[in-house]
């Protein structure tokens, strides 16, 4: 058993984390490029808590443009043991309406170009991703959301877009029929990456809209959008503190702490030093266990 050090990723309408202590924002090199931002890290309660602003500050940087590698490289580094994805989504149900919170337990990624895997040749891993979310931090993401005032919805389908662009209409009936719930682009590669990492990991995703399935109202714009992040800005920062504060003292191991234990196929002889070295932070228990 050991502490708690939460990641949280914050993206559209989540800026800051309120009431940390003895806070400062660090520069973290990764061999992987360059993250959005410098990463916020001090303490709330008994956890360690690490902010990075996906986007960076003043929203700088497009969805396709992210370096998600970096991003989870470097709260690997700072010793994040878990990750908190808050972003904003498109609700594709009645029930997930404008104002409401998702913590979704499934992806579908139909992202396009992004780099997607730490590993390639000369460091073969075929990571599981079967369960994408974790469950034990998803669940205390939605008490947390709940204790904010957030109407919650628990599990659910995301659908990753490439963007920037908003979807087409078809496109919007298309997911909805796959049985999606919320639509977004910024959760794949991240959520991939992370269980590479040995990262758990859970979304919350704020809904802001409605896509553009619904045929008798406009299509989503970024005005519409920016209107309701400001509503759902207040809940998402009680709804992280109030995380933060009812985490045990003490964190039990998850299984995805290991997950790469089943998942390194490169035989030691045929590994390449070079990848190797990139993966120092990522997956350096695995392979000096290896």
């Amino acid at each position: 058993m050991s502490g708690w050090h939460i990641g949280i990723i914050g993206g559209s309408g989540l800026y800051d984390v309120e009431g940390v202590e003895d806070g400062e924002w660090a520069t973290v090199a990764s061999p992987w490029g360059k993250s959005s931002d410098a990463i916020f890290t001090g303490r709330i309660g008994h956890a360690r808590v690490s902010f990075l602003p996906r986007h960076g500050r003043g929203h700088r940087i497009s969805p396709s443009e992210l370096n998600s590698r970096a991003h989870i490289d470097c709260l690997k580094r700072l010793g994040v043991t878990d990750i908190l994805a808050v972003s904003s989504v498109g609700g594709l149900t009645e029930e997930r309406a404008p104002g409401t919170f998702s913590i979704v337990d499934q992806f579908i990624d139909r992202t396009k170009g992004r780099p997607s895997s730490f590993y390639g040749s000369g460091m073969v891993a075929h990571i599981s991703m079967a369960d994408p979310v974790c469950p034990r931090l998803s669940h205390l993401a939605a008490e947390a959301a709940r204790s904010a005032g957030a109407q919650v919805h628990e599990g659910g389908t995301y659908l990753a877009m490439e963007g920037p662009q908003f979807s087409t209409r078809a496109e919007s009936h298309l997911y909805r029929s796959w049985g999606c719930h919320v639509i977004g682009m910024t959760a794949m590669p991240e959520a991939k990456l992370a269980r590479e990492a040995e990262l758990p990991y859970a979304l919350v995703g704020m809904v802001t809209d409605y896509d553009c399935w619904r045929e008798e109202e406009a299509a989503v714009d970024v005005a519409q959008v920016i209107a309701q992040l400001s509503s759902n800005a207040a809940r998402a920062r009680a709804m992280v503190a109030n995380l933060l504060l009812a985490l045990p003292e003490l964190r039990e191991p998850s299984p995805i702490d290991t997950c790469l234990d089943a998942a390194l196929i490169t035989a030691p002889h045929a590994r390449d030093a070079t990848l190797l070295a990139k993966l120092d932070a990522v997956a350096g228990r695995a392979l000096h266990r290896a």
